[in-house]
Parts: structure tokens; sequence; C-alpha cells
């Protein structure tokens, strides 16, 4: 009987350890990584999470506008995929940081935090 509870409580510490772990974090990267990244796989969504007016003022080409306070009510159909690869990105990186957590707490599960346009040197567009 003793041997019976000592695995059941091993399991049971092992799957309360399992289940206080912290979630994965965002991985973050660089203005050139996520470059290299978007050109070596053409599935990977870039996402700015700034303001509408920040977006059309110039924004990085193929990105598709989901401002940080919308992320709750319009993430599941601006970016319906959970699977997909997002690099996500802000204008320094406070906004881009704010909603790595938000989509993860939602599901999503491959993100990447690439911070600010700032630091992004290969140009923008407008729309």
């Amino acid at each position: 009987m003793r041997k019976w509870m000592k695995w059941t409580m091993t399991i049971f510490a092992g799957t309360l350890l399992a289940a206080c772990q912290p979630r994965p974090v965002a991985e973050k990267i660089s203005a050139s990584k996520g470059k290299t990244m978007m050109e070596e796989n053409e599935d990977v969504i870039l996402v700015d999470v700034r303001t509408l007016e920040e977006f059309a003022a110039g924004h990085i080409e193929g990105a598709i506008l989901l401002p940080l306070a919308s992320i709750s009510a319009q993430a599941s159909t601006v970016i319906p995929n959970k699977k997909a690869i997002y690099i996500i990105y802000c204008r320094s990186g406070n906004r881009s940081a704010q909603a790595v957590d938000l989509l993860a707490e939602m599901g999503y599960e491959t993100l990447y935090d690439m911070g600010g346009i700032i630091d992004w040197p290969y140009g923008t567009v407008t729309d």
C-alpha cells in the first residue's frame, strides 16, 4: 500500500509542478532576424499593433494591423490561425511585448516580438 501511495504522490506532484510552470515567453528578435524570417518563410505573418493612424503614416510592407487595444475583441477574426507564425511589432517595443503576452494567453503558439518599427532600417510603406 505504501508503494502505491508513494507512486500516486509522485505523479500528483509532477502534474502539479507542470501545471504551475510559466507559459513560454515569445522570443524577442531583432529587425534583421525578423526580415530574414519573412524572406525565408512566406507563412510568417507580420502584425502591427499600433493605432490606425500610426499604421497609415507608415508600416512594414505586408503587415496586418491589429491595434493593441483591439486584440481581445478582434484577434480571432484578424489572425484566426493560432498555430501560425506571428512576428509582432509596434513603435518602440512596449506594445509589442504586451501584445505577445495577450496573444499567448489567448492560445497563439508561435509568437516573436520584434520590438519597434523605430529599429526597422529597411523602409516602410503607406496605404
